[in-house]
């Protein structure tokens, strides 16, 4: 993907679900007119999910996830059809490719837990032209399809941008907290862990939101933010920095400007700041030997003084000065179970489509396991934390 491509956590996901030699593979290559998917008659090709970003038609910036067949066999197609199921846990719509005139029940298993997880849908009856399907009446999300011979692949796709259900109020990282001309200071350390040549993406999101405000982004690094507050005529509207220089800006920045991190910008964005905050304080109920899982949502080269395996445990143990056991996942990987946990920390989840990082956020919650993220623990063991979410109302009201 370029650089100016927009990021997978922002595309629509669909997902594409169904039995072994379904056709969804050749489906997927239908709706794009691309051979994105290796076909073939061979029960299985597909055995792990395998997800392509691009741009489709009347929808946008998607992201298709080719998922093995539902209805796989043995040890191995067990966990094959673990995955798939898995998938459902960030499909912002779900297609369920029927091969034939009739659902099997694995198809209407599937479908059970897909309207059990509000997933808008649509079923698409493939291979079509060996059967009679223009005698029977299909739901408004169903439609008869054939891959093969292209019959009603347009219609498909209108079908699934008609079922697709966007939010009906647009999501803001920070605009909706500015007016037009404001300032923003953004305080952007760059260091080994930095990316070569660019900025990372909430970075990239946050200027973005700024100027669609028509508000001014003032970006510079941490040893500048002093001499620059001094030059500005009229003071900045805000402060947003980087998690990991929490400490130093604070200090410098005075109390009468509002400050925050990135991080907790795309907590807020993805909907999960509020138990994000309620969670933190399970940090002065830890005991010795308690588990702590620390989760991201992306896979990058981990260097020395990496934020996640090596910052987040230093400060969590400093601050509570006990001996705990420290776990870590990233990218795709999120255990089901955390019950063995005593606190799940997760990154702002900027890679991540908002309906996987709320879900991730379920699972703690629904088996009562709090769960934080990365900038509002930062903040919290520097005591800072009241002054981070000051900047909105709702959530301030949450602590003490």
């Amino acid at each position: 993907m370029s650089l100016n491509a927009t990021p997978t956590g922002e595309r629509i996901h669909i997902g594409i679900f169904g039995r072994r030699n379904a056709g969804k593979s050749s489906l997927i290559n239908a709706i794009t007119g691309q051979e994105l998917a290796i076909v073939s008659e061979v029960r299985g090709t597909t055995t792990d999910p395998v997800s392509k970003a691009m741009e489709l038609l009347p929808l946008g910036p998607v992201v298709l996830i080719d998922t093995p067949g539902i209805d796989d066999e043995g040890e191995l197609g067990m966990q094959r059809v673990k995955k798939a199921r898995g998938v459902l846990n960030k499909t912002d719509i779900a297609l369920l490719v029927i091969g034939g005139e009739e659902p099997t029940k694995e198809d209407i298993a599937l479908l059970d837990d897909i309207k059990a997880k509000n997933i808008p849908y649509v079923v698409a009856y493939n291979k079509c032209d060996g059967f009679a399907y223009t005698e029977r009446a299909y739901a408004e999300n169903e439609i008869a399809v054939s891959a093969r011979d292209g019959i009603h692949i347009k219609e498909l796709r209108e079908l699934i941008a008609r079922t697709y259900r966007r939010d009906e109020e647009e999501r803001r990282v920070i605009g909706d907290l500015l007016t037009e001309g404001d300032t923003v200071i953004l305080v952007v350390p760059i260091d080994k862990a930095a990316p070569k040549g660019r900025l990372i993406l909430p970075q990239q999101q946050t200027i973005r939101d700024i100027l669609d405000a028509n508000a001014n982004a003032l970006v510079i690094k941490e040893n500048a933010l002093t001499s620059t507050l001094a030059m500005l005529d009229q003071k900045p509207r805000m402060v947003v920095c980087d998690s990991q220089v929490f400490g130093r800006v604070s200090r410098e920045t005075p109390k009468e400007i509002p400050l925050t991190s990135f991080s907790i910008l795309m907590a807020r964005y993805k909907g999960v700041l509020a138990q994000a905050v309620r969670g933190v304080t399970a940090l002065e109920r830890l005991k010795d030997g308690d588990k702590i899982l620390i989760s991201e949502g992306c896979t990058h080269h981990r260097q020395c003084g990496d934020i996640g395996t090596v910052k987040l445990p230093h400060w969590i143990t400093e601050h509570t000065k006990k001996k705990l056991d420290f776990h870590f996942t990233s990218g795709g990987e999120f255990p089901t179970d955390v019950s063995q946990y005593a606190l799940v920390v997760h990154c702002g989840g900027c890679m991540l489509n908002e309906r996987e990082m709320r879900y991730r956020m379920r699972t703690a919650d629904g088996q009562d396991i709090p769960m934080t993220n990365y900038g509002i623990l930062i903040a919290y063991v520097h005591g800072i934390l009241h002054r981070s979410v000051a900047p909105f109302d709702d959530i301030a009201a949450l602590l003490p």
